[in-house]
């Protein structure tokens, strides 16, 4: 069982560029993204959060219950679901502008244990920095690390949701030393400024940067350094490719029996290609699709 926790909102997606463009509503957030893809590409896969008992959380939870994700974990609230809009530039590029004041997801609070047969745990996105959810999720991102289980984050920054930088930068690192694999993108390095070597020190056992259209670069322990070029495509919007990238990973992972450090550790340079090509081919096919659409299994290929 791989466990995503995190929030779950709608994304307003704009049909058309600029801020005035039609919207239209589509099940999304970070960990959300990365549930439904773990779920189509075949994984065992469990979502916690809390969602709205209003329509729009009738609908994440339907969405997931459609990808095959276990929602036995799924708090539940009154609270309206947590809306995202997002603008799109000429590229396909997503900006967001979030409406999160008195809503569900950011309520969540801590479970007391995992579900049975978690392998790994999967955080990221605004519910690391929403009070008091963030708290919570930070709980337990530890409790997992400190129970042996694989850790995975992508912080995937959202700046305007951060009101103090430096006291995020400071607790990112706090982090590290609780995560086993650090997924972020070349914007979020540059943003929180370290390198991916600082990083490594610090705790994980590997470092994945993503570089759009450019593709994908894995840092390991050892010193290692292995990238994959990134796949053509005719990109519709980017919404979700990065959560692709997460849930293709991790789906590799555990279909190389390589959720651990030690897994880590041994895939090596053959190992390394196969599993950033895999979440390279992921990504791109969520790109060629208008919101956060990730593929299926019989899509993508094999690991």
């Amino acid at each position: 069982m791989i466990v995503v926790a995190g929030e779950a909102l709608i994304d307003l997606v704009p049909q058309g560029t600029g801020a005035l463009a039609a919207l239209t509503p589509a099940r999304g957030g970070g960990p959300y993204n990365t549930a439904v893809a773990l779920g189509r590409l075949g994984s065992s896969t469990a979502f916690c959060s809390r969602t709205s008992r209003d329509a729009f959380g009738e609908a994440l939870l339907d969405g997931l219950r459609s990808a095959g994700v276990d929602v036995s974990a799924v708090q539940r609230g009154t609270e309206p679901t947590t809306l995202a809009v997002a603008t799109l530039d000429a590229g396909g590029s997503a900006a967001y502008t979030f409406y999160v004041e008195g809503t569900a997801d950011r309520l969540f609070s801590a479970a007391e244990a995992l579900p049975a047969g978690t392998r790994a745990v999967s955080f990221g996105t605004c519910s690391l920095v929403l009070e008091p959810g963030a708290t919570a999720y930070e709980r337990l991102l530890r409790t997992a690390a400190g129970q042996g289980v694989f850790t995975a984050l992508d912080p995937n920054i959202r700046a305007g949701l951060i009101p103090d930088a430096d006291a995020y930068r400071a607790r990112f690192t706090s982090w590290l030393p609780s995560v086993s694999l650090l997924k972020l993108s070349e914007e979020d390095a540059g943003w929180l400024g370290g390198s991916p070597r600082e990083w490594l020190a610090a705790g994980p056992s590997a470092v994945v940067i993503t570089r759009g259209g450019d593709g994908l670069t894995a840092y390991t322990r050892d010193g290692a350094e292995y990238s994959v070029p990134g796949e053509k495509v005719d990109v519709v919007d980017t919404i979700g490719a990065g959560d692709t990238v997460n849930a293709a990973l991790l789906h590799g992972l555990a279909a190389t029996d390589a959720l651990s450090p030690e897994g880590v550790a041994a895939l090596g340079a053959r190992g390394w290609d196969r599993l950033l090509g895999f979440a390279a081919r992921a990504a791109a096919i969520t790109c060629s699709r208008a919101g956060a659409e990730p593929p299926f299994a019989s899509e993508v290929g094999e690991v």
